[in-house]
């Protein structure tokens, strides 16, 4: 499964923002667009509010962008 994420770098917390009308998630995240920090916290967060590993979460597209495109395994649910 394919998640589409939106992220805002360097927010007071990281935390879930929206669901846009397309899916796409929105979420904040408490580090700096520089050197994959961004990156990483993304899958830090996504790996403790799915209750998966963060090794079954692969970053697909989109590691210099603020749209990024997510793999998780297929049947996980997605309840933020």
């Amino acid at each position: 499964m394919i998640l589409t994420v939106h992220v805002k770098p360097n927010a007071n917390q990281t935390h879930f923002v929206d669901r846009l009308d397309d899916g796409t998630l929105v979420i904040a995240l408490n580090a700096p667009p520089a050197e994959g920090k961004a990156n990483e916290e993304l899958v830090e967060f996504l790996s403790e509010r799915l209750s998966i590993p963060k090794t079954f979460i692969n970053l697909k597209r989109g590691h210099k962008s603020r749209v990024k495109h997510v793999e998780i395994p297929d049947g996980t649910v997605v309840d933020l």
